[in-house]
C-alpha cells in the first residue's frame, strides 16, 4: 500500500502532464526546470511506476499517468471547492451567525423565510453550537447566546422574554398520570445543562419544592434532546417558552400544568464592539430585533 505522496509532487505532475513539458510546467509553477524534473522523478520512485517517456523536446504520458491524472485533478478540485465552501467568503461575502442548536432549529429556522423574502440577496451562514463558546471569535459576525446578557466587551440585545413550564408526552396527560404538581415526584425530571433557572425555581413557584426533589432525574446538553425524551414518554422536561412552540404545534408535547414562571435568563444577540462590522450585519440585527419585539408584544 502506497503512502500519500507530497502534494507539491502531485501538483508538479499535473502541470507537467497538462503541458507535456517540464519547461512549461516550471514556468507556470515558478520553479526551475530542474526542480520540476526532480519532483516528478521523486513521485515516480514513490509510486514505483514511470509516468512519462522523456523525449528530447517533449513528454509522453505512460498508461499509468493517463490513469492517474484524472484522479489527481479530481482530488485538487475537491480540495479547492471545499476550501472555498468553508473559508472562501467568510468575511467578504457570507454573513456568519452562530446560535445554540435548539434556538437555531426551534426559533430561528421557522422565522427565516421572512428574512429571505425581504433580503434574497443576503446569504447567511448559520453555525450551530451546544455550549456558550468563546465570545468575540472572529469567525462569527453575530452570535446568539443564552444567559443574563452581562458579558464585557460586547454589545448585547435581548431577543426573548421567556417563561418556564413542564412539558411531557400528551399520552401522560391523557392517562391522568399528572393531575397534581405533587405527582412529579413519581416522574423522571429532565434537566438541560447550562441553564441556571430550572426545576428548583418552577417547583418553588408551584409550592412543591418540599415534595419533589428538584435535583433528581436525567441531564442532557440541549433542549432538543430534552424535548425528544419528553415526547417519547421518558420523563418531564422544563421548557423555555421561546423554544417549545414547534413541539406543541406538532402535537408531540403538552403542558400538564398551567403555571408558567417568568425567568431572567434569555437569548441575546451579541456583536463585537468594532468598526469593522460585516456590511450586512446591521440588516440582520435590525430584522432579529424587529421580530423579537413583535413577538414580545
Amino acid at each position: 500500500m502506497h503512502r500519500m505522496p507530497p502534494l507539491n509532487w502531485l501538483r508538479t505532475f499535473e502541470a507537467s502532464a497538462r503541458h507535456l513539458s517540464f519547461t512549461h510546467a516550471a514556468k507556470e509553477l515558478g520553479l526551475s526546470q530542474v526542480a520540476v524534473s526532480k519532483q516528478v522523478k521523486q513521485l515516480e520512485l514513490h509510486i514505483r511506476e514511470p509516468l512519462f517517456v522523456r523525449h528530447a523536446r517533449s513528454l509522453e504520458m505512460t498508461k499509468a499517468a493517463e490513469a492517474y491524472l484524472p484522479k489527481v485533478r479530481d482530488a485538487f478540485e475537491r480540495l479547492s471547492d471545499g476550501t472555498k465552501e468553508v473559508f472562501g467568503g467568510r468575511r467578504s461575502k457570507v454573513l456568519t451567525l452562530r446560535a445554540a442548536t435548539g434556538f437555531s432549529v426551534n426559533w430561528l429556522v421557522p422565522r427565516l423565510p421572512d428574512f429571505y423574502a425581504r433580503y434574497p440577496d443576503i446569504p447567511i451562514r448559520i453555525v450551530s453550537s451546544v455550549w456558550n463558546e468563546e465570545i468575540g471569535n472572529p469567525d462569527f459576525d453575530l452570535d446568539i447566546r443564552y444567559g443574563t446578557g452581562k458579558w464585557p466587551g460586547v454589545n448585547t440585545d435581548r431577543l426573548t422574554w421567556d417563561t418556564i413550564s413542564p412539558v411531557c408526552s400528551p399520552l401522560i396527560v391523557e392517562g391522568g398520570e399528572l393531575t397534581h404538581v405533587d405527582d412529579l415526584k413519581n416522574c423522571t425530571l429532565i434537566h438541560v445543562l447550562g441553564y441556571e433557572e430550572g426545576w428548583a425555581k418552577w417547583l418553588r413557584a408551584a409550592g412543591a419544592a418540599d415534595v419533589v426533589d428538584a435535583g433528581r432525574g436525567v441531564q442532557v446538553d440541549n433542549s432538543l434532546v430534552a424535548f425528544e425524551l419528553a415526547a417519547r414518554g421518558c420523563g418531564v422536561a422544563l421548557a423555555r417558552s421561546c423554544l417549545v412552540d414547534p413541539m406543541f404545534e406538532s402535537g408531540r408535547l403538552a403542558r400538564p400544568f398551567d403555571l408558567q414562571v417568568p425567568i431572567d435568563e434569555a437569548f441575546h444577540l451579541v456583536s463585537k464592539q468594532t468598526d469593522q462590522e460585516h456590511a450586512d450585519g446591521a440588516v440582520l440585527r435590525a430584522w432579529l430585533l424587529e421580530v423579537a419585539e413583535r413577538e414580545r408584544q
